[in-house]
């Protein structure tokens, strides 16, 4: 008998399959996630609520780039980053990818790699990982914060008990004085659990990130070995980086 997805599994597969096909079908969806067609609607209708997808007629198709370049460079930005990011990856590490955009697409970079084992708050992260790959991916628990991270005690101290190589922390902001920051306090304090059990600590994040403010602070910049960011951040924000980060690095945007 397969087993019965959660709420937010069942989201994270179709939304994985509209990436896939770049559209789905109301119609049979549901088969594809063990519900009916009426729960699957309803899962795709929150979804375009959420701005992840774009509801057509009888199905939903994936978001479009919206009018102006800023929305399509943003995307290639993160994908950018992503595939530089994966060639930090080294065969048998355990990882951590935090909940975020970056790492997301960092994780689906990822198939290649042999012998991962990952650690992750972030539902569509797991889910990135085939089975089938014979990949240890370890989810923690946790209570779904607003930004959609696993989070909370039970998230915290699965974290702190870890033994992690490298952990992949993508942030919503990052600053001289504030240090990295996450959406939220609670993902703040689990991202800080993460990274205290790393051996390692690469944080990514597109120039957007830098002086965004807001959200609540994960590590000062000194925590990071590493920065992955694209060519758009700021002579200040270089500057910062370079000397208060282990080694910035700079991609390119196609």
């Amino acid at each position: 008998m397969a087993a019965i997805l959660t709420v937010e599994q069942r989201r994270a597969r179709i939304l994985a399959e509209i990436d896939r096909a770049g559209g789905v079908r109301i119609t049979g969806l549901g088969s594809l996630v063990g519900v009916s067609d009426v729960t699957a609607r309803r899962d795709v209708e929150n979804l375009a609520e959420r701005g992840l997808v774009r509801r057509v007629r009888g199905g939903a198709m994936r978001r479009a780039a919206g009018p102006g370049p800023d929305h399509g460079a943003g995307l290639r930005a993160k994908a950018a980053i992503a595939r530089t990011s994966a060639r930090l990856v080294r065969p048998g590490e355990v990882i951590g990818l935090l909940a975020g955009d970056i790492t997301l697409l960092l994780a689906r970079e990822l198939s290649g790699v042999p012998g991962l084992s990952v650690v992750t708050n972030a539902i569509p992260i797991a889910d990135a990982f085939d089975e089938r790959s014979g990949r240890m991916v370890l989810l923690l628990g946790g209570v779904r914060s607003r930004s959609g991270a696993l989070a909370g005690p039970v998230a915290e101290r699965a974290a702190a008990g870890l033994n992690v190589d490298v952990v992949f922390a993508g942030v919503s902001s990052m600053d001289a004085r504030r240090g990295f920051a996450a959406p939220g306090a609670a993902e703040a304090r689990v991202g800080a659990a993460l990274i205290a059990a790393a051996r390692r600590v690469v944080v990514l994040a597109d120039h957007t990130a830098w002086e965004a403010g807001g959200g609540a602070v994960i590590a000062p910049l000194e925590a990071a070995e590493v920065v992955v960011t694209d060519e758009g951040l700021c002579r200040a924000g270089r500057s910062a980086l370079r000397h208060r980060a282990g080694r910035l690095i700079i991609t390119a945007v196609p």
